[in-house]
């Protein structure tokens, strides 16, 4: 096929916009809206940008960017505010309805979604599940709420609209250079000394057997989304390096030495960092991470055709370049500061306000 018309929602993301970078660079694709929630002074070639808020989308807006589309590309989800997750449940479980829907109304031959390893339910640490495992998520944190609904909500729209193809990617932690301060902000918050996250600088890194998991780089993701969208491919994807990532991986990196720590010690610094405010992070959050399965990625070779470039060292010491650089894109999620820097992020809230 070739002439194809791909609409990516949540395009200047990090995801989004190494997604947009792959299929740019296909020939098959002759042009690609991108939807996003404000504008970026980023652009690329075959790309248009179209403002607008999934959370309060109308029908007839997001019918006329689906009609004559060839794929959807669903990205978009807010991840603050942490603390009113009212918020991020009309963002990203009734926004995604409302795209599902479109996708119906508008039949477009292809979705293609981003799940996550966060749509998971508990899994083991010592060996890797397959695509089959359960995906009921950790009911406590928000984020695994809402990705384990979403795929209930997918198995439903599959049943009903067997004509639509649909693919769900399911990729460990993203990271890439360019996302790195969008990252702290949204994770870490104002208080991280990013000057110091240098080898040698930072002396001993807690390690847990229980806090094991899987990265990516996130242009190897945007392939992934690209092979989806103009394959012929159905049906759920783990994407994730091939490396486990723990704290003797992350202590090498920093020249570090590796501390044998107990995961309930290292719980309970997130959650008096949480109550005094100081992370955006919640210790729910953390709970939910140290359930998450290892993931098999042998389907998405095997069927997607779908290969890393990036180990997961090679991601993370991009990613912590990125933070001792305060790197980021011309866009508004990934830019590398925000008006008023760390101090409006801390006058407005941390994890309070989107």
């Amino acid at each position: 096929m070739t002439g194809l018309r791909v609409v990516v929602t949540g395009a200047t993301g990090n995801i989004g916009t190494s997604v947009v970078e792959a299929l740019g660079a296909d020939p098959r694709v002759e042009s690609i809206v991108g939807v996003a929630r404000r504008s970026p002074t980023w652009s690329r070639p075959k790309l248009r940008i179209e403002r607008l808020d999934l959370g309060k989308a109308k029908d007839s807006e997001l019918d006329a960017l689906f009609e004559g589309a060839d794929a959807v590309v669903h990205l978009a989800w807010l991840f603050q505010p942490t603390r009113d997750p009212a918020t991020t449940w009309r963002t990203n479980v009734l926004g995604s309805l409302r795209v599902f829907d479109a996708v119906a109304r508008c039949s477009v031959p292809a979705l293609v979604y981003s799940s996550s390893v966060g749509a998971y339910s508990p899994g083991p640490k010592d060996r890797a599940v397959s695509e089959e495992w359960p995906t009921h998520g950790w009911p406590k944190a928000a984020y695994t709420r809402e990705k384990a609904y979403l795929e209930r909500t997918l198995d439903a729209f599959e049943a009903e609209h067997e004509d639509i193809r649909v693919v769900r990617l399911r990729p460990g932690f993203v990271f890439k250079r360019e996302s790195a301060s969008q990252q702290r902000r949204l994770f870490a918050g104002p208080f991280l000394p990013t000057g110091l996250v240098r080898p040698g600088v930072i002396p001993v890194v807690p390690n847990s057997r229980k806090l094991r998991a899987q990265v990516v780089h996130s242009t190897d993701v945007g392939e992934a989304f690209r092979l989806a969208a103009v394959g012929d491919a159905r049906g759920a994807f783990n994407v994730a390096a091939q490396e486990t990532v723990d704290g003797a991986l992350l202590a090498d990196l920093l020249g570090a030495r590796p501390i044998p720590t107990p995961v309930s010690l290292l719980r309970a610094a997130v959650a008096v960092a949480w109550r005094l405010r100081l992370v955006p992070a919640s210790p729910d959050l953390f709970d939910a991470v140290v359930r998450l399965p290892l993931m098999d990625t042998t389907r998405a070779r095997t069927e997607l055709g779908w290969e890393p470039r990036y180990s997961a060292a090679e991601a993370l010491t991009e990613f912590l370049v990125g933070l001792r650089e305060h790197a980021g894109q011309d866009t508004p999620p990934l830019a590398p500061s925000v008006e008023g820097g760390r101090i409006h992020e801390l006058a407005t809230g941390v994890g309070q306000r989107p």
